[in-house]
């Protein structure tokens, strides 16, 4: 008999929410979580163990919890990996990635995970994975589920996939060859589909082009006399992380107050990005916020009033629609309290 090994987040793993998200990977023997499920809907196989790993911790320690994960896995035999579902969350998403990347490239092992089309981990993964396309939330997961473990099966039993299309999940980048059904070449294919074009009906291109939405920059602007505000996504927090914004792939952001003040201080501030070495903003905070700078322009006169508050998160590997959804809700608080400019920060 086949055997399997799931890999879940703290949460999935039913050890906690965000305040266990630091968590160090444990091996666990036997179905936790959503490994009941998927246990129920495998025909000849058997789920062993379940790997659980806190999302923060992932993000923040990636080689050190791989290496320990390596570690499990070279100790018990197993024949697939499923991680996850992820839906739509961004730390879990980079998570689920990054140990299906491992078996496959490590043990040569299939592994098999399951995303909202949203998720950044889906562009990020999908060649080193199966990916299939899952719901945004886990309210979908009774949904989803039967898809994502009738490709298992069909992996476990050497079966011939179809297809990305036709089996569920994400484009892996790979082509193969198939006769078309009706025996067309591509010439009468292309001249078919011109056809259908030109007299209005449907057709769906063989060639898959993704488009990405356009955002047009806006012209710049003369902000003397304005009130101007910063936001950063460098991961800037108050030391101790009052509100526990994640090293990446954030979903919540953090808003400070920085009132009169001249500059940040050493020791009262530091970053949480888990993105690049955040010991130089430790040393000078204003690294990734120029307060002295900003507080010498309003005394020349280039603007008129400062903010007294920082908008703040990790930007790295933060999903779109995340990223969207928090855009708008600061820009409805800078347009609550008549702000006209506003300055974004990065690492």
């Amino acid at each position: 008999m086949k055997k399997i090994v799931v890999f879940v987040n703290q949460y999935f793993g039913q050890i906690g929410g965000e305040e266990m998200a630091d968590i160090v990977p444990e091996l666990r023997e036997g179905l936790v979580g959503p490994a009941n499920a998927m246990q129920a809907l495998l025909k000849d196989a058997q789920i062993t163990h379940t790997i659980i790993c806190g999302d923060n911790y992932m993000a923040s320690n990636t080689t050190a919890a791989l290496d320990t994960i390596r570690g499990f896995l070279e100790g018990i035999p197993f024949d697939l990996l499923i991680a996850g579902p992820a839906f739509n969350a961004g730390r879990y998403g980079f998570s689920c990635g990054e140990v299906c990347k491992l078996v496959q490239e490590v043990f040569q092992r299939p592994a098999v995970t399951s995303m909202c089309e949203t998720n950044p981990g889906v562009d990020l993964y999908r060649k080193n994975a199966y990916v299939v396309a899952g719901s945004a939330s886990a309210a979908g997961m009774r949904k989803d589920m039967p898809k994502v473990m009738a490709l298992v099966n069909k992996l476990l039993a050497g079966e011939e996939l179809l297809g990305a299309e036709a089996e569920g999940y994400f484009p892996r980048g790979i082509r193969k060859e198939v006769p078309y059904e009706g025996g067309k070449n591509a010439a009468d294919r292309a001249v078919d589909m011109l056809l259908a074009k030109l007299a209005g009906l449907p057709y769906v291109s063989e060639y898959k082009v993704e488009q990405e939405e356009r955002v047009e920059p806006l012209p710049p602007i003369d902000v003397a006399g304005k009130r101007v505000a910063f936001m950063t996504t460098s991961g800037l927090v108050p030391i101790g992380n009052p509100d526990r914004i994640p090293s990446g792939s954030c979903t919540h952001y953090g808003k400070y107050f920085i009132g009169e003040q001249d500059e940040l201080k050493s020791g009262e501030w530091i970053s949480i990005h888990g993105g690049y070495n955040v010991s130089f903003a430790a040393e000078n905070p204003m690294l990734l916020m120029p307060l002295d700078a900003l507080r010498q322009h309003q005394k020349d006169g280039h603007f008129s009033y400062l903010y007294p508050y920082v908008y703040s998160l990790a930007g790295n590997q933060t999903a779109k629609g995340d990223a969207i959804r928090m855009a708008d809700e600061i820009l409805a608080e800078f347009r609550k309290d008549g702000i006209d400019a506003v300055i974004v920060g990065s690492t």
